[in-house]
């Protein structure tokens, strides 16, 4: 159904294969479209933007330092504690019950 195809590199010009089995895993993935880079470029695409994916350009989140209410222990959170509510660290902090209907 699918036959090799020798495609251009639109980063570094050169002429790569895209396989019948390559086009064949495209398709099932449902990709209309022909990659437009080698293989050597995507990879380096990927790495320079830390890996792809969707969050890929994602800042790291800033974490603030806490005590936890309960145990005292030193904690970070990911928001300025402002000293009106507790702060509690990873293993005393309990999610309130999900309703379940």
């Amino acid at each position: 159904m699918f036959d090799d195809k020798v495609l251009t590199c639109r980063d570094c010009g050169q002429e790569f294969v895209f396989s019948a089995s390559e086009q064949e895993f495209f398709a099932s993935k449902g990709f209309t479209n022909e990659p437009g880079r080698c293989p050597q470029c995507r990879a380096a695409k990927k790495a320079q933007s830390g890996g792809g994916g969707y969050n890929a350009n994602r800042q790291e989140r800033e974490m603030f330092p806490a005590i936890c209410a309960t145990c005292g222990v030193e904690t970070t959170v990911p928001f300025r504690p402002s000293g009106e509510k507790p702060v509690y660290c990873r293993q005393c902090f309990q999610p309130p019950p999900r309703n379940n209907w």
